[in-house]
């Protein structure tokens, strides 16, 4: 019974750190997927939470009984061999793009919040990779289970600073012009996005876990964690509404308030958020690579973290503004096809 409970909380865990990211540590995401939309954004976020809980599970039982090596069989399964492989090879390169994102990211919490090198960070990050990495999807679930409780307790930190301000009830009542079309597309954008990058790591981690019960379990809880991480970042960035929309880190402006203890675990949090991330999106990648080319797993993870190093010389802006919306259509497709699939829950 224990060890059943140790590994559904370590399979919700490493689905929260795959779907949580630096976008979500700093605010930004929740800010202009939900918050910007006023009080109707405590039902989007419900949606959103939905279909982490219902989609999560989905594609990780489905990944279990087809045994899947990587998520390509498992786009293969939704559009047919050939579009499925195609798709595959597109996500691969939107991954390959992220990952180089999250590495710039990385480097540019060492330089901006740590005031130590660019180069420092980057090079850690990939040193802390490859060890993680290499010692496959078991590694990243420990690592997951170490990080995801500092990311909650950070949150409640947030959510419960923010139950004394007097601005406590305004997720309540904020109006917004945005028309319904805009507000509730956010919450399926917000989805397929992120569940599509997901299943780089949780197609293996599907097929690898010991049974079905564990996935209902563990993806249950991760996506509902998911949706109160979403409600309180909501909550307490409402708070500081409208003005907080002008800051590139919203949560900042909450956490200068808090103290320097907080502020340093605050930089741990999003470094840590980016890392689980890099990690998830290399790890993926380099199963479809093997799959595919029949190439030594550790030869293309080193191939990998050497080519995303290259690339992120290019820095964290240019790289966040230019790849992450050539990805929306593509995700709202395959979330069309994961909702569509027909299969006994």
């Amino acid at each position: 019974m224990l060890r059943h409970f140790s590994i559904v909380i370590r399979i919700a865990f490493t689905y929260i750190g795959t779907i949580v990211g630096a976008g979500f540590a700093t605010g930004q995401e929740i800010l202009q997927f939900f918050t910007r939309y006023g009080s109707m954004a405590a039902f989007t976020i419900l949606l959103a939470a939905i279909l982490f809980i219902w989609i999560g599970v989905k594609m990780m039982v489905m990944a279990y009984e087809m045994k899947a090596k990587s998520y390509e069989d498992l786009n293969r399964m939704l559009f047919g061999p050939r579009i499925g492989s195609i798709v595959s090879l597109f996500m691969m390169i939107i991954l390959f793009g992220i990952s180089t994102v999250m590495l710039a990211g990385a480097g540019s919490v060492f330089s901006e919040q740590l005031h130590l090198s660019y180069q420092t960070g980057l090079l850690l990050t990939l040193f802390l990779s490859y060890l993680v990495i290499s010692r496959g999807i078991g590694a990243i679930m420990t690592v997951n289970t170490v990080i995801v409780p500092l990311m909650i307790l950070f949150s409640v930190l947030i959510v419960w600073h923010t139950i004394s301000s007097p601005n406590a009830g305004n997720w309540l009542f904020l109006t917004s012009d945005y028309s319904f079309k805009q507000i509730w597309l956010a919450p399926l954008l917000y989805a397929a996005f992120n569940l599509s990058t997901a299943q780089a790591v949780l197609v293996p981690l599907g097929a690898a876990a010991p049974n079905k019960s564990v996935l209902y379990l563990g993806a249950g809880i991760g996506g509902g964690i998911i949706g109160l991480l979403l409600i309180g970042a909501h909550i307490a960035l409402s708070t500081q509404m409208p003005g907080i929309t002008q800051f590139e880190i919203p949560m900042a402006g909450l956490v200068t308030k808090l103290g320097y203890t907080v502020q340093f675990i605050y930089i741990l949090v999003i470094y840590c958020e980016i890392f689980t991330t890099y990690i998830a999106d290399i790890y993926g990648l380099t199963l479809q690579l093997e799959q595919r080319s029949k190439i030594n797993s550790q030869f293309i993870l080193v191939i990998l973290l050497i080519l995303s190093y290259v690339v992120s010389q290019i820095g964290f802006k240019v790289l966040l503004s230019s790849l992450y919306p050539a990805f929306g259509l593509i995700s709202m497709v395959w979330l069309g096809f994961m909702v569509w699939r027909r299969r006994a829950l």
